[in-house]
């Protein structure tokens, strides 16, 4: 079943293939996470049966919310791509979430095998599951740690293999600084990772927005988010601006996610960029 149709109650009762409850936590059984939510909004399988309610109740109250997570994945199809056209080799995708199709070692490692992928995520789920797909790849690995801990992430010797040669890196942190609530620590995190990348780098953000969504069902969303693993804090693009301070935005600059540099006329959301529910900016680091 695609996350573009509401779910039936044997659907939300039923586990779905590629996840059980095995080895998970209490807690982690009781509580959604927005790691497996997300995951549901795309299709895929790596969720629970809690995840999958929230995950209904978030589209009851605003039916685009699949679309916007399908746009932003097809954004972040489209940076990669561009990433690699400027010879980037070297990712480190913070907050990658739970394996689903296109991600970013797939899409380039298709374009170019040498490519070097650390994925970084807070979810033991997602780690556990990334870690199984990514059995076999020399190229790609993934750590749990938490953003909100930048020092621990640049401290891990993969981390500090991938930054250690002074190659260009592109950091990637897409729809994930809205799970960092405090904008200072927000705004600092990204500045300590931001850094720590060597000359030439690329920082990648994508991040929710409440611009020009009905008061009422934003206040109900993040009403929603604040009972699941990861409360969510959405700010506008004068918010968001200060995220990329000390780099450089490269064209089109910070805009609704569809309008990030759109392939084709009929890409998803090009027609109404403002029901992405957020703003997209690629920086370069001088």
């Amino acid at each position: 079943m695609s996350a573009n149709n509401h779910a039936t109650d044997s659907d939300l009762a039923e586990p779905r293939s590629g996840l059980t409850d095995a080895g998970l936590t209490n807690e982690q059984l009781s509580i959604p996470s927005a790691a497996r939510m997300y995951d549901y909004y795309l299709g895929g399988h790596h969720n629970l049966a809690i995840d999958r309610q929230a995950a209904e109740e978030a589209i009851s109250i605003y039916p685009e919310f699949p679309l916007i997570m399908q746009a932003n994945r097809a954004f972040l199809r489209r940076v990669v791509v561009y990433l690699v056209e400027q010879g980037i080799e070297r990712f480190l995708d913070i907050g990658s979430g739970i394996p689903t199709v296109g991600n970013v070692h797939q899409i380039a490692q298709q374009l170019n095998a040498a490519a070097r992928v650390v994925y970084v995520d807070i979810d033991p789920v997602a780690v556990a599951h990334s870690a199984a797909l990514l059995q076999g790849n020399n190229q790609a690995v993934i750590i749990e740690a938490d953003l909100r801990q930048p020092e621990t992430i640049l401290d891990h010797p993969a981390v500090r293999d991938l930054l250690g040669v002074r190659q260009p890196v592109a950091l990637i942190l897409a729809f994930v600084l809205h799970f960092v609530i405090h904008d200072e620590q927000a705004v600092a995190v990204v500045r300590r990772l931001r850094d720590a990348l060597p000359s030439g780098s690329y920082v990648v953000i994508s991040h929710g927005t409440a611009e020009r969504m009905p008061p009422d069902i934003f206040k109900q969303l993040v009403r929603l988010y604040r009972s699941t693993s990861q409360p969510v804090r959405i700010r506008s693009r004068h918010e968001i601006e200060p995220f990329f301070d000390g780099v450089e935005l490269v064209e089109p600059g910070l805009v609704y996610v569809p309008l990030w540099r759109p392939e084709e006329a009929g890409d998803l959301l090009l027609d109404r960029p403002e029901v992405s529910g957020g703003f997209a900016g690629v920086a370069l680091k001088a």
